[in-house]
């Protein structure tokens, strides 16, 4: 993992709560609520959010197969097939799951790959970054730093001025018309 995701991905660990802490609040061990810093593009301002922690059940109430299988068990859809990868509106992209505010069109290109592609989130507290070795290979996983959702992965082969290359599944995110 080269150096600039490693910094990212320390920076986004250190403003989401530990999997621990997680855990401890969703099973009844502790009372107090975990919260994250979360930017807003209509106010401008970065405030605490509660963490948001539902049970499978609670998700697959809310969500299509396809929606549960990718945000909350890590799938993917296939290239070309899902809703935003040929999306030229002006907007903002949420996570489908907690309604967090995620990537903007301004930041969306076209990488070819038939993913949605955008080279920065809205901010980096909106998004965490975690190392992904599951298919035999380093990648680096992006979620939602609000529900955890699985959103996609981040590679380094973007345009500038980052280089990054956010590459999504339309399943795990809604679109907000400008």
């Amino acid at each position: 993992m080269t150096h600039r995701i490693s910094v990212i991905l320390m920076a986004s660990l250190m403003l989401t709560c530990s999997p621990s802490q997680h855990q401890a609040g969703s099973q009844g061990q502790s009372s107090a609520k975990s919260t994250v810093m979360i930017y807003s593009t209509t106010t401008k301002k970065t405030l605490p959010m509660e963490k948001i922690t539902k049970t499978d059940e609670q998700w697959r109430k809310e969500l299509s197969d396809d929606e549960f299988r990718i945000a909350r068990k890590k799938g993917t859809e296939r290239a070309f097939t899902g809703t935003y990868w040929d999306n030229h509106e002006k907007g903002i992209y949420l996570c489908r799951c907690c309604g967090t505010e995620l990537f903007s069109s301004d930041t969306k290109y076209e990488s070819g790959t038939g993913w949605p592609s955008f080279f920065d989130p809205v901010s980096k507290t909106n998004v965490s970054l975690h190392e992904d070795r599951s298919l035999m290979e380093v990648r680096t996983e992006v979620t939602c730093a609000r529900c955890d959702a699985h959103l996609g992965h981040v590679f380094e082969d973007g345009p500038r001025p980052t280089g990054l290359r956010y590459c999504l599944n339309s399943a795990s995110l809604s679109f907000s018309k400008r």
